[in-house]
Order: structure tokens, then C-alpha cells, then sequence
């Protein structure tokens, strides 16, 4: 498949499975005592077990993420989901509109953190959310170079007509 690929970041799941592993390894360390130059492993400690859950399942997920092996891959005439699994093909020709900014309910750095294309023949958008994604910024430019051919989102703009006599005040 030609295109340009962009790998789904693993930092999170990376991150949070060495903090488990971290604060598992430091508890242990406290919790245990020397005693004639050797180290008594406490074992029936709830805390130890609830952390070690905490490490595993954090473990699991990072396994599957990296078996499950998400890209996005951008062609000159569509996009392509591909998983292990799954792969979920979008035509470019069936782009209603395409709009690249802001997510309203997230603050997060970055001008560009979402993109949102609206296809011909399903009623949800479909969200990218480019931060997830490794080289963000290459991931927009190849996006703005799909863009130029789509039309954008059409906004809806209230005028005195739309808003309801509840909200307006007589004098």
C-alpha cells in the first residue's frame, strides 16, 4: 500500500506501566526489612497486591496496543484504518466536509488537535485526533493536502429570526 503511514503512539501506556512498575518496586522496597543481611519480603499486604493489579492490567494493555499495531495510512485518494484485525477504508471522494482545529472540551497545547471529516453516507463525523499519532505535524500537512479540495464544514449562524421570542425582550 503507497502512502504515507503514521504509527499510533504507545508513550501513555509506555509511561504508565513504568510508573506501576516504579511505585511496585518502591512499596516492596519499604514495606520489606533486613535483618541479618537478608531482605523479608512482607507478602500479606493488600496495598502490594492492589498495586500489582494495578502494574499488570497496565501491562496487558500495553501488550495488546503493541499486538494490535493501529496506523493510519493517507493515500492520494483515501484513508485507511488499519489494525491487526480490522481495516476500515475511507474514500476521499465521499468527504462532505473536512474542518482541522481546535476540540472544544479539551486543553491540550497544539493549534491543530483534532480532524473532523464528515462522509457522504454516514451521519457521524469521523474524529482524528492527531496527537495520537506519531509526527503530528506531517499528519496535518498531508490532511490540509487533502483539504484543498474539500469544501469546509458549513457553520450554522444564528440571526434574530432563529432566536425564539423566550430570549428576546420587549421594551
Amino acid at each position: 500500500m503507497l502512502g504515507k503511514t503514521f504509527k499510533y503512539k504507545l508513550d501513555f501506556y509506555y509511561q504508565q506501566t513504568l510508573i506501576y512498575l516504579v511505585t511496585l518496586v518502591l512499596y516492596a522496597g519499604t514495606r520489606g526489612s533486613f535483618s541479618e543481611n537478608q531482605f523479608i519480603f512482607i507478602i500479606k499486604d493488600s496495598i502490594l497486591y492492589i498495586i500489582a493489579l494495578f502494574f499488570a492490567v497496565s501491562l496487558i494493555v500495553l501488550l495488546l496496543n503493541i499486538w494490535r499495531g493501529k496506523k493510519l495510512v493517507i493515500t492520494s485518494d483515501r484513508l485507511v484504518f488499519h489494525s491487526r484485525n480490522i481495516e476500515r477504508v475511507f474514500e476521499i471522494s465521499d468527504f462532505e466536509w473536512m474542518h482541522i482545529g481546535k476540540e472544544r472540551l479539551v486543553q491540550t497545547a497544539g493549534r491543530f488537535q483534532q480532524i473532523t471529516i464528515k462522509l457522504k453516507n454516514r451521519p457521524i463525523p469521523l474524529r482524528i485526533r492527531v496527537g495520537r499519532y506519531e509526527r503530528s505535524h506531517e499528519l496535518v500537512t498531508e490532511i490540509e493536502n487533502i483539504a484543498k479540495n474539500i469544501p469546509d464544514r458549513k457553520r450554522r449562524r444564528f440571526s434574530k429570526k432563529n432566536i425564539s421570542s423566550f430570549f428576546t425582550r420587549e421594551i
